[in-house]
């Protein structure tokens, strides 16, 4: 474990990170539109925010700005469009199904950068092709299963 995490900011995204990947991996397993998948869904969303947030000050594999970051904004973007359509008064039902369709996205993309991370620390030299297909096998996986769960899910915001 010898030099995994460099600096406290690198151990606050990393406490951050495995807070945002345990309340979103429950919440992709629970019923929908419980307490707790509300309370799970806030946790989620403010761990979210601080993982993307301090990711942006982790310059330790490229040095500088890169991939990465962009990627980090990329997820801030997922999680509000995720969240925005349960502020929306005046949304139609039916299109409340974007905040299943974004937080799905949002914690696939967490589990894209896990993997990432990882395929980073592997002994050696890391390779950039590995670390695209590893987050490229997650995010077709993790599609086939929002596909397959989206009838399921419509039902969650009938009228």
């Amino acid at each position: 474990m010898h030099d995994f995490v460099y600096t406290p900011l690198g151990w606050f995204h990393f406490i951050t990170a495995l807070i945002s990947m345990l309340s979103g991996t429950f919440i992709l397993f629970k019923p929908k539109g419980t307490q707790l998948h509300k309370r799970f869904g806030y946790l989620y969303v403010l761990s979210m925010v601080l993982v993307c947030g301090s990711s942006l000050g982790v310059y330790n594999i490229t040095g500088d700005f890169g991939v990465f970051h962009t990627l980090a904004i990329a997820g801030l973007l997922a999680l509000v469009l995720g969240i925005s359509p349960l502020f929306l008064k005046n949304i139609n039902s039916k299109h409340r199904i974007f905040h299943l369709w974004f937080m799905y996205y949002s914690v696939l993309g967490l589990y894209a950068a896990f993997v990432s991370e990882l395929s980073l620390r592997i002994p050696e030299k890391p390779s950039y092709a590995v670390v695209g297909v590893t987050s490229i096998t997650v995010f077709v996986f993790g599609s086939i299963f929002i596909f397959w769960k989206e009838k399921t899910w419509k039902n969650y915001f009938k009228e």
